[in-house]
Order: structure tokens, then sequence, then C-alpha cells
């Protein structure tokens, strides 16, 4: 690699796939070593200043900070919450969309403070049952299979990110129970 005399090369206002495609090309780059003889198509100019660059890159997310505040944020946040998405859940959607994960974690901590005690905890679980509900998990399910299918429910529940202790709760509920 040659010095082009750059310290970092700095390009804004990135969207998500952008960053995947470059991620992409970053982990095949690994796969061969000698970056300056890989074969790479370049059909943009991004593409081709980011090839050709050896320095190193420094992206922007095209999202910036404040637009979690804005109400529009907060109902979308409201939505996905109802439909059944798990705090950690709503957290990894925003940092896919380029909200950095300070602004992620101190904006999901100004959200359960702004609850009163015990709140965060009961949308969470509401959050649990109608993920449950639209997966047809525990509750849901067919009494004949329910058993059965138990600790794939609890799984289920916990790759959707919500904790072991309300997985348990929301699989064991009895059908008629809500929230």
């Amino acid at each position: 690699m040659h010095d082009d005399g750059r310290d970092a090369l700095v390009v804004e206002q990135v969207g998500l796939l952008v960053l995947a495609r470059e991620e992409q090309r970053r982990d095949h780059g690994q796969q061969h070593q000698d970056r300056e003889h890989a074969v790479e198509p370049a059909d943009d100019l991004l593409t081709a200043t980011l090839l050709t660059a050896h320095c190193p890159v420094v992206f922007v997310p095209a999202m910036h900070t404040e637009m979690w505040l804005h109400p529009a944020t907060q109902d979308n946040v409201a939505t996905l919450r109802r439909r059944g998405t798990s705090s950690r859940g709503v957290s990894a959607k925003l940092a896919a969309k380029g909200v950095p994960r300070e602004v992620v974690e101190s904006a999901m901590q100004a959200e359960r403070d702004a609850l009163p005690d015990g709140e965060a905890e009961a949308i969470e679980a509401q959050a649990a049952h109608a993920y449950a509900k639209r997966r047809r998990l525990g509750p849901h399910r067919r009494p004949d299979i329910r058993a059965a299918h138990r600790d794939r429910d609890l799984a289920a529940l916990a790759r959707a990110g919500f904790s072991y202790g309300l997985a348990r709760r929301v699989v064991d509920a009895e059908p008629d129970e809500q929230a």
C-alpha cells in the first residue's frame, strides 16, 4: 500500500445499504489479504473512492441523533412495542438505522425514566404477550401440543430479546390471562 497523504477518509450521510456493503467487502477483503489485487466492481463514485483509499475510512450514519426526539420516531417505537418488539429489539432496530449505540442506550433509559415505577416492566410484558399471540406461542398454542413446544416457545421469546423470567411467565400463563 502507498500513502496518499490523507489521515482518514470521512464519508458522511451513509445509509444502511452502504454500511452493509462495506462490511461485506471488508469481510471479503480479510479472506483475500491482498486488497490491491482483488477484483471488485466499482459501479459508483463512492465505491471507486473507497476501493482506492489507502487510509482509515470513517463512516458517519445518515440518521441525526436528535431524530430520536421527533414525535414520529416516538410513535414508531410505541408501534413496535405494541406489535411485540422487546426493548432489545427496538434498540437493535434503531442501531441498524444508524443511531449511535450511546444515543440508543440513553434514549431507552430516558424512556424508562419517563415512565412511573413498574410501567416499563408492564410495557415489556405487554410486548412479550403481543409477540406470543402473534407467533402463537405458549398460551396461544393448541392445548394438546403446548407442553411439547414449551422449550421452543421460550427460545423464540429469548431470540426476540425478552428475558428468561418474562418469557417463562408468558409461556406458562393460562390461555385467558392477559399481560
